[in-house]
């Protein structure tokens, strides 16, 4: 991977390190906010590496435009992005976000 997509990875840890605890926001608005509105999937290529970043990237806030756990094979545990959704208070039934729009995180909000 050349020294651009790196620099673009670090730029998406940031933004998902501010994701506020309770909260989740999706790849897409990631993208958008970096002004890569068609990098959904470069985000999600990021949250699959961010596992050995420091410091921490709270990838399991990061889930699709639905609110589904679409990233959770990536983790150590098949159930682990579920736990931590839900240590954090967010309801999940069936890899979905329940309320879903109550608990996502626009970055653009900043």
């Amino acid at each position: 991977m050349d020294s651009e997509n790196y620099n673009f990875y670090d730029r998406i840890f940031d933004v998902v390190r501010l994701i506020p605890h309770g909260r989740v926001t999706s790849y897409g608005a990631i993208a958008s906010f970096l002004g890569a509105k068609r990098s959904s999937r470069m985000v999600g290529w990021a949250m699959n590496l961010s596992h050995s970043v420091e410091p921490f990237v709270p990838a399991h806030r990061v889930v699709n435009r639905n609110g589904l756990l679409t990233g959770k094979a990536h983790f150590k545990d098949i159930n682990e992005m579920q736990q931590l959704l839900e240590a954090e208070g967010i309801v999940v039934i069936d890899d979905q976000i329940q309320n879903f729009m109550d608990v996502f995180w626009d970055p653009a909000s900043l």
